[in-house]
């Protein structure tokens, strides 16, 4: 069961595409859209990370980070990076760290799920019920009406 709405974010350090340290604390005072996803470059995976890449601009505008998490490699993700031009950054979770302390581990992979961290650290949106192709916009509404 993923974690709760009013739930302090769990913090993290991890590698991003490029190999840099990425903590949760690096972003205090913005909004941050996490999502959790399976595994790069698969169809779902791949729909839901050009929904974000399309619709990115409408973050930038709203001061607001999106990062992707899922259990693969920096390798691997730099090359889905490369191959669908993110413009957003993908958190390695390889030891799944990350996918465990937001309670969304699904035996080996993470499951689909998206939290909205607010500025203050804490969770303020969760969907367990990503539609990947309309997810960025989805996201938007949500938060539009918060």
């Amino acid at each position: 069961m993923a974690l709760s709405v009013g739930t302090k974010a769990p913090e993290f350090t991890v590698k991003d595409t490029n190999g840099n340290t990425v903590s949760l604390s690096d972003f205090a005072g913005k909004t941050v859209v996490m999502y959790f996803y399976p595994k790069d470059d698969t169809p779902g995976c791949t729909k839901e990370a050009q929904s974000f890449r399309d619709n990115y601009a409408e973050y930038q505008g709203k001061d607001m980070v999106v990062l992707g998490v899922s259990m693969d490699d920096e390798t691997s993700h730099k090359a889905f990076t490369e191959k669908y031009g993110l413009p957003f950054q993908l958190l390695a979770d390889v030891d799944g760290t990350i996918t465990k302390a937001y309670d969304v581990e699904g035996g080996g992979y993470s499951k689909r799920v998206t939290y909205i961290i607010d500025a203050e650290g804490n969770i303020s949106h969760v969907d367990d019920k990503v539609k990947t192709d309309s997810h960025a916009k989805d996201i938007l509404e949500v938060i539009g009406t918060k």
